[in-house]
């Protein structure tokens, strides 16, 4: 059976958003359309603004498959975690899964082939171009991928 549950919580400008879903891709587009939304409501100067729904929508998206790619399983009663917080002028979204990790220092960054960006090492590579720093640790048993963003 297939669960997605979804709280929030909203005071002054500051955001926090928690979310739990299935370990599938079915659900990458509506987490993206997700992060768009916040994005649009967020406080901050318009030229950070006009880039930061795209942004994020990617930073979900990519970092999600990573999850849903290096998990022990991707069979959907597996959960990932997903929380969003905004205060103080960052942007905080932290993706939890329950994989055997990896060592994020060591992913080397992708080669560009005459075809484009190979596979390998991509999605970290656009995930610290888009964030300001971008950190994947041990946590609870499982894994914390920490990305933020700067929105002043």
């Amino acid at each position: 059976m297939n669960k997605l549950s979804m709280t929030g919580k909203c005071m002054k400008n500051d955001i926090d958003i928690d979310i739990t879903i299935p370990s599938h891709t079915r659900y990458l587009r509506m987490i993206g359309t997700i992060g768009e939304k916040v994005a649009q409501e967020i406080d901050c100067p318009e030229a950070i603004r006009e880039t930061l729904p795209g942004q994020l929508a990617v930073v979900l998206t990519e970092g999600l498959v990573n999850a849903i790619k290096h998990a022990k399983s991707a069979a959907p009663d597996e959960e990932i975690h997903v929380r969003i917080n905004v205060s103080n002028k960052n942007l905080v979204v932290r993706i939890y899964d329950n994989g055997i990790g990896f060592d994020l220092d060591a992913v080397p960054p992708p080669c560009f082939t005459s075809s484009g960006l190979e596979e390998k090492g991509r999605g970290i590579f656009i995930l610290r171009s888009l964030m300001d720093t971008v950190k994947y640790t041990r946590a609870n048993g499982g894994n914390v991928l920490v990305m933020e963003k700067k929105l002043a």
